[in-house]
């Protein structure tokens, strides 16, 4: 499986939206890019553009699926608040339109109820080792004192919602290659498509 495999996919399905999901410096937002570089005209909404400062994550999850996910499963257009990081303060909107595609990456994204909303889902594993590093080196002083706190909100939400079985497919990051694995939910479409 590679990037262009999962978009051809998705536009022979008319899939619209996609969740990417997996903890802190895992590679979500550079899968996020590749696919939307390869299944075309999409909108990638992040969410470090939404939390709502470093405790946000849980308000976040249910910000996404109330405001963006649920209006456009109804043929709505969708929305979602930016968070100013430099004011730490709220942002803008923004709006989504129902029959745009979409992809959605950040930890938080493949919630169960976020899940229902979407064509496929994608859980991205890195070694915790590698994960620290990519997330400090590419936010440095920002993210260092944090670390640890946003982790804590990480470690409840998987406990939660087990957004890892939520997944269509599970990419494993290593610094020689990317691996896809079918999730458990890949396997029970290959099972009903086989019957």
């Amino acid at each position: 499986m590679e990037v262009g495999d999962v978009a051809r996919r998705l536009s022979d399905s008319d899939g619209r939206t996609v969740l990417i999901d997996g903890r802190s410096g895992s590679g979500k937002t550079t899968l996020a890019i590749e696919l939307h570089r390869v299944w075309g005209s999409s909108t990638v909404v992040r969410l470090d553009d939404i939390y709502p400062g470093w405790d946000g994550l849980a308000w976040a999850v249910d910000h996404i699926r109330t405001e963006l996910l649920h209006p456009r499963s109804q043929g709505r257009p969708g929305r979602w608040r930016g968070w100013d990081w430099t004011t730490n303060a709220p942002a803008g909107w923004h709006v989504v339109e129902p029959g745009q595609r979409l992809i959605v990456e950040g930890v938080g994204a493949l919630a169960g109820p976020n899940r229902a909303l979407a064509d496929l889902g994608i859980w991205v594993d890195t070694d915790d080792d590698e994960r620290k590093r990519r997330a400090l080196q590419r936010d440095g002083d920002t993210y260092r004192p944090h670390w640890e706190r946003w982790a804590a909100q990480e470690v409840e939400y998987i406990a939660t919602y087990q957004p890892r079985a939520q997944a269509d497919w599970i990419v494993t990051e290593t610094p020689e290659s990317r691996v896809w694995t079918a999730g458990e939910v890949e396997r029970v479409h290959r099972r009903r498509r086989e019957e």
